[in-house]
């Protein structure tokens, strides 16, 4: 049996994989932000849970709604992140389907293409929950001490 190099084969997927690895670097990017976003989110809860013992019985309300409100947010924020790593790992499972099939010779076209349309769909799920948290943030009344 005679050997079969598969260079040929195995540079036409690498070339093929460099459009999911940019849309991994984008979901990269999506989640850093996200990331931030919750960060800011847990420490302004933070700090009015802190505060809040302090406070005069006429501020307590105000807090309490707005730290309803960043409990919501937190959630969006959470949601949004699990929903774009499940896009990043639809990604990583294209791309390692492409390389394996090289070697395995099989026809994997309608694999390949369910995988990046859920990619695909678990982004947006991402930046629709991403869109709803902004929303969420920019129309909470923040609590400001008297």
């Amino acid at each position: 049996m005679a050997y079969e190099p598969h260079i040929p084969e195995i540079a036409a997927v690498i070339q093929l994989a460099v459009a999911p690895v940019f849309m991994l670097t984008a979901v990269g990017t999506i989640i850093a932000a996200l990331n931030i976003r919750l960060g800011r989110a847990v420490d302004r809860r933070n700090d009015l849970e802190e505060k809040l013992p302090r406070m005069v019985p006429e501020e307590t309300p105000s807090a309490h709604q707005e730290l309803e409100a960043i409990a919501r947010r937190i959630h969006f924020v959470y949601l949004s992140i699990v929903a774009a790593v499940i896009s990043g790992l639809f990604i990583c499972l294209l791309i390692a389907v492409a390389f394996l099939a090289t070697f395995v010779r099989t026809d994997i076209s309608y694999t390949v293409g369910a995988m990046f349309a859920l990619a695909v769909v678990a982004l947006v799920v991402s930046l629709l929950l991403f869109l709803r948290e902004i929303f969420l943030a920019v129309s909470t009344p923040r609590h400001i001490p008297r």
